[in-house]
C-alpha cells in the first residue's frame, strides 16, 4: 500500500490531471501519469521482495526464570535486494522491538537481537514477525507475517537451598542426607509401560515396541528413599494475598529443583489429575512448566485428590508440602499420606505459626516459614539444621 509519500504523490498526480482538463497543458498530464506510474511500480517492487523473506529466531538462555533477562536473536535473509525493512518482533503480553535496514542484500541475512524481561511467570508467544518493506523511493509500503511463533517460557524464580532432608538409608539404623539413586543410571528393571511425554527415549525397549507397535519405556524400580513429593496447595482460600501464592510457587519451584539436583526422583503434584515424576531432565522441563503456568483452584477437593496418590501406592524418603496458611485439612495430608514418607517438610508462606504448624511440628514434621516479602533459602537451611540436630539426638 501506498506510504504516507505516496499518497502524497498520488494526490499530486490527481491534481495534475485536473489541471490537464482545464488548461490541456501536455507537460501536466505526463507529470501526473509520472506519479501515478511510479506510486504503481512501487506497489509491485514491495510486494515482490516482501514475499520472498525468511525469519528465523533463536532465545537464550534456554531456560529462564522469572526476573531473568533473555536474549532474542532475530535472523532476516531475503532472495532479493531490499533499499529498506523494517522489523517488528513482538513478545505478546511483554513488549515489542522494532528494527529497520536500510539495504539488505541477497542471502546475507540481517541480525538483529533484544532483551527481555521476563516477568512475571507463564508462557508467552513470540512472534511470528511482521517485515514492512519500502521501494528506493518511499512511495509503498508492503507488510508480509515472516516466520512462524516460538515459545518463550518463564519458569518461577529458583532460590539456591542448602542442606536436604534427613532420610533414612535401607539399613533402619543408618541416617542418611543424600539420596541413594544416582540419575545416571543403577537402577534395577521393573516393568514395561507405555511411553509418556517427557520419559528419556533412551530407555525405550524397541523390542517389545516394535511387537505392540506403540513406544514402550522400560520402568526402573529406584531406591523407595530416592523418592520425593511435591505438593502445591492451589486452593485460593488458604492465600491471604496473591503475592503469598506467588512465594508458594517460587518455594515450590525451589524445592523440586533443590531435590533433583541431590539425586531425588521427586514427583510433583499441583492440583491436576495426575502427578508428574521428575526422572530426567525432559520430565523436569514438564514439572517446571506445570509452575510456570499454575493457577489458584478455588474448588479443588485436597483430600479426595490426597486418596487418590495414596491408592496409586505413592512412598519415598521425603515429602515437601507448600502452602499458605495450615489448617486441619493439610494435617489430614499429613495423616494419609506423612506414613508413606520418611520425613515430612512443610513449608508455610507464614512467619508466625499456627495451631497448625504447631500440631505439624509435635508429630514430628519439619516446618519451613517465610512470609511473602521474604527469602525461602534462610528459612529452609534453619529448618535443616533442626531436623539434623534432632536427628542426631535421637
Amino acid at each position: 500500500m501506498p506510504t504516507l509519500r505516496g499518497w502524497a504523490a498520488l494526490g499530486a498526480a490527481l491534481a495534475l490531471a485536473l489541471l490537464w482538463v482545464g488548461f490541456g497543458e501536455q507537460l501536466l498530464l505526463a507529470l501526473a501519469a509520472f506519479f501515478l506510474l511510479a506510486v504503481l511500480l512501487g506497489s509491485l517492487y514491495v510486494r515482490r521482495a516482501g514475499l520472498n523473506v525468511a525469519m528465523g529466531r533463536v532465545v537464550a538462555p534456554i531456560q529462564v526464570h522469572d526476573g531473568d533477562r533473555a536474549i532474542v536473536e532475530v535472523r532476516m535473509t531475503s532472495s532479493r535486494r531490499l533499499h529498506e525493512a523494517v522489523v517488528e518482533d513482538i513478545v505478546h503480553g511483554l513488549g515489542a522491538a522494532s528494527f529497520v535496514a536500510s539495504q539488505v542484500r541477497p542471502a546475507s541475512p540481517m541480525v538483529a537481537r533484544y532483551e527481555v524481561l521476563c516477568r512475571p511467570r507463564g508462557i508467552y508467544k513470540l512472534g511470528p514477525a511482521t517485515v514492512k518493506v519500502h521501494d528506493p523511493l518511499d512511495l509503498a509500503e508492503f507488510a508480509v507475517i515472516a516466520g512462524k511463533a516460538d515459545r518463550l517460557v518463564v519458569y518461577p524464580q529458583i532460590e539456591p537451598l542448602d542442606g536436604v532432608p534427613t532420610v533414612r538409608g535401607q539399613d533402619p539404623n543408618v541416617n542418611t542426607a543424600s539420596a541413594n539413586f544416582s540419575l545416571t543410571g543403577g537402577e534395577d528393571f521393573f516393568t514395561l509401560r507405555e511411553y509418556q511425554q517427557g520419559d528419556d527415549l533412551r530407555r525405550v525397549h524397541w523390542p517389545s515396541s516394535a511387537r505392540r507397535d506403540q513406544l514402550m519405556i522400560k520402568q526402573l524400580e529406584m531406591p523407595w528413599q530416592s523418592r520425593a513429593l511435591v505438593i502445591l496447595d492451589p486452593r485460593a482460600q488458604n492465600y491471604q494475598t496473591p503475592e503469598a501464592f506467588e512465594h508458594a510457587v517460587r518455594g515450590a519451584a525451589s524445592a523440586l529443583a533443590h531435590l533433583y539436583r541431590h539425586g531425588y526422583s521427586p514427583s510433583l503434584w499441583v492440583g491436576e489429575p495426575t502427578v508428574t515424576q521428575v526422572t530426567s531432565s525432559q520430565a523436569y522441563a514438564i514439572a517446571m512448566e506445570q509452575l510456570a503456568t499454575v493457577g489458584t483452584s478455588p474448588g479443588l477437593d485436597l483430600a479426595a485428590a490426597v486418596a487418590r496418590m495414596r491408592r496409586s501406592g505413592m512412598a519415598g524418603g521425603a515429602m515437601v508440602l507448600v502452602t499458605g496458611t495450615p489448617d486441619e485439612s493439610h494435617l489430614g495430608v499429613y495423616r494419609t499420606l506423612g506414613q508413606d514418607y520418611v520425613r515430612t517438610l512443610v513449608m508455610s508462606v507464614t512467619n508466625t505459626p499456627n495451631d497448625a504448624i504447631l500440631k505439624f511440628r509435635a508429630a514430628g514434621a519439619v516446618t519451613v516459614l517465610s512470609s511473602s516479602t521474604s527469602k525461602w533459602a534462610p528459612a529452609w537451611q534453619e529448618a535443616m539444621e533442626r531436623a539434623w540436630s534432632s536427628a542426631t539426638a535421637g
